[in-house]
């Protein structure tokens, strides 16, 4: 199994213009539920005048997680089409908002499910995409004399760290991609402490 998986490196716009009706998308990288439901909160009062704030995202290394949302438009016209186009993409870590001004004319269920994917599509386009390696973060506590040990460890498996405190004991945070997980718990409990978050 691969830890390594493909999301976006930053927020990408798409706009799609169809009978009067506009549909602005914004795709966002995200990493957890409550990040979506804070953006989808400020762009529901940022575009507060819109008819439509559909969306969908996708997370984790394995896209296990996942939402649709239609917000009002027919059912599997809105969400489902955004969903198609991040996964088309084979992209997680993602969320994408499609705002929708009214234009007057209704588009029918195929015009609709076309706009939607279309602004995803050229959201998605927008911004490039980028490697993420699944893994996770370990607190780790030691005493001064096993540093050597354990740094010895870091640098063997060649871990990014964070959060360092050398004060009366020793402690960091060191994030350990999926597959070093078991070399890495192995060798470590031997010498410190961990927690993992």
């Amino acid at each position: 199994m691969s830890d390594i998986y493909k999301s976006i490196s930053s927020r990408g716009e798409g706009l799609f213009k169809d009978n009067g009706s506009r549909f602005i998308a914004l795709a966002y990288p995200v990493e957890t539920e409550d990040e979506v439901r804070e953006i989808v909160s400020g762009l529901r009062k940022e575009y507060h005048d819109a008819r439509h704030h559909c969306y969908a995202y996708r997370l984790g290394p394995g896209g296990e997680t996942w939402r649709a949302s239609d917000d009002g438009e027919p059912s599997g016209s809105a969400g489902r089409p955004i969903l198609g186009q991040i996964d088309s993409a084979g992209l997680s870590d993602v969320l994408v908002v499609v705002v929708r001004y009214f234009g007057g004319i209704k588009l029918g269920i195929p015009g609709l499910i076309r706009a939607y994917k279309t602004s995803t599509a050229d959201a998605l386009a927008s911004v490039p995409a980028v490697e993420k390696i699944a893994g996770r973060w370990y607190g780790i506590s030691f005493s001064y004399e096993n540093m050597p040990r354990v740094m010895k460890v870091l640098k063997d498996l060649d871990l990014p760290q964070r959060g360092r405190d050398f004060g009366e004991s020793c402690s960091l945070e060191v994030r350990v991609r999926d597959s070093l997980k078991e070399v890495f718990l192995e060798r470590i409990s031997t010498i410190c402490k961990f927690a993992d978050y």
